[in-house]
């Protein structure tokens, strides 16, 4: 497998293949705990963990795994990285663990992890499966936290509140309140209003993408194209044979 530049990686995992708005992975804790920004975030970073190390771990020993127990093994990466994440979060944010729950286990399940383990991590060398998972998990984190502010904006007239569950004491103070004196939403911060706010997001992008492909046509379509014509050139010089014939390229008018 060719080995892509890593500006295509990066890329990639921010846009062209993000995880959430293209591959569509990873859905079910994304809208399930994304009913704010700071719920969402720390799925996200602990997602993002999980994801750079099991690909860094499962390229290092790409070499060393049967094809036999490619995919129990790879399980088994994802899990013990997981854990790590559980118990980080336990130790330095464990009111934010309490509120996640059972999604944190549950990120060993998560097909996206398993899927760039497989697909990517396990024919690359280190460094692109490196940045590949880091980036795959920035781009998801980026959906996530957008979809947690839009949720925690229209369902509650408020961003970054209790961000303290995740930063500590310094955090209490870094709520903005939207609206003052705001009837909450109930419908934005349940389910349904989680799947219309992932739908706009994935709307969104496919018009960015489609403006961006109309554009780069336009340019191609306007550039002068050049063509050649034959002409018949005549002089006077003793050196120039009468009537030879001369490619010139001109430009269309």
């Amino acid at each position: 497998m060719e080995t892509p530049s890593l500006l295509k990686i990066a890329k990639d995992g921010l846009w062209h293949n993000n995880p959430a708005l293209v591959q569509v992975l990873g859905l079910c804790p994304a809208l399930a705990v994304t009913g704010t920004v700071v719920n969402a975030l720390g799925l996200g970073i602990a997602t993002t963990l999980v994801l750079t190390g099991s690909n860094l771990a499962v390229s290092i020993l790409r070499h060393y795994v049967p094809a036999a127990v490619r995919l129990p093994a790879f399980v088994m990466i994802i899990a013990a990285f997981v854990t790590c994440a559980e118990l980080l979060m336990q130790a330095y944010a464990y009111p934010l663990y309490q509120i996640l729950g059972i999604f944190i286990p549950l990120i060993v399940t998560n097909c996206m992890i398993l899927g760039r383990a497989d697909a990517f991590a396990s024919r690359q060398p280190v460094l692109p499966a490196l940045i590949d998972g880091l980036m795959m998990g920035v781009g998801f984190s980026a959906v996530l936290v957008v979809l947690g502010g839009i949720r925690e904006l229209i369902g509650q007239g408020t961003l970054f509140a209790n961000m303290q569950l995740l930063f500590g004491p310094a955090a209490q103070h870094w709520e903005i309140v939207v609206f003052h004196d705001y009837a909450k939403v109930l419908f934005a911060v349940l389910p349904p209003g989680a799947f219309i706010a992932m739908g706009l997001l994935m709307a969104l992008k496919n018009v960015i993408d489609n403006r961006i492909r109309q554009a780069r046509a336009r340019q191609v379509a306007v550039e002068p194209s050049v063509q050649r014509v034959r002409i018949r050139v005549t002089g006077q010089s003793t050196q120039a044979r009468e009537g030879q014939d001369a490619l010139i390229p001109t430009q269309n008018l």
